[in-house]
C-alpha cells in the first residue's frame, strides 16, 4: 500500500481524508502530484514485481496470473488495514503490463475509444476493461485470465460510487 506510506511521509492518514482511499488518486487529491506519482509508481511496480518474480522463478503462467490477481485483490483489500486498501487500477496497469503488453494496449485503445466519446476517466477504465474482456475471449484466454477477471470485477465493485457519478453527470 505505497499511499499508506506515502501519506505518513507527508504526516496524513489518507483512510481520513476525501475519499478514504488508499490509491495514487486520492494521494495526489489530498497531498498533490508528487504523493500521485509516487503512489501510482510504487502500486504499478507492485503488480510488475509479482509477474516479474513468478517469471524469474519459472513459475506455470497460470501461477503467476493466479499470484497476479491475489496481489492486485490485496491491494484493493489489505488484512493489515482493516480490508480498506486502494481500487487496484495502478497495480492493474503494472500486471497488465507486464503479463501481456499486447493485451493491454487493446485495453489502451478500448479507454481511448471510450474516453472520446464520454470524456470521462472513470467509464473509459470501462471500456478498457470490455476490450480486455473481449480479447481474452477472442484468444480463447478465459480459463489463464479468469483469475484476473475476478479482480477487475472487485475493481468495478470499487470503483461503483465514481461509476455511478459519471452516469450521473451524463444525464
Amino acid at each position: 500500500m505505497t499511499a499508506y506510506f506515502v501519506g505518513k511521509a507527508y504526516g496524513v492518514n489518507l483512510q481520513e481524508e476525501r475519499s478514504k482511499n488508499l490509491g495514487a488518486r486520492n494521494a495526489g487529491s489530498v497531498i498533490g502530484k508528487g504523493a500521485f506519482l509516487w503512489t501510482f509508481l510504487g502500486d504499478s511496480l507492485k503488480g510488475v514485481l509479482i509477474v516479474g518474480a513468478g517469471r524469474l522463478l519459472h513459475f506455470e503462467e497460470w501461477e503467476i496470473v493466479l499470484g497476479a490477481s491475489l496481489g492486485m485483490i490485496g491491494h484493493m483489500f489489505p488484512f493489515w488495514l482493516k480490508f480498506n486498501g486502494g481500487k487496484g487500477v495502478a497495480t492493474f496497469i503494472g500486471v497488465g503490463l507486464a503479463l501481456s503488453p499486447s493485451l493491454f494496449f487493446m485495453m489502451v485503445v478500448g479507454s481511448a475509444i471510450t474516453l472520446s466519446v464520454t470524456r470521462s476517466l472513470t467509464l473509459s477504465m470501462l471500456g478498457g476493461f470490455l476490450f480486455y474482456v473481449g480479447i481474452i475471449f477472442y484468444t480463447d484466454k478465459l480459463m489463464l485470465y479468469f483469475p484476473i477477471l475476478v479482480a477487475m470485477i472487485l475493481m468495478i465493485f470499487k470503483h461503483m460510487s465514481n461509476i455511478k457519478e459519471a452516469l450521473k453527470k451524463r444525464k
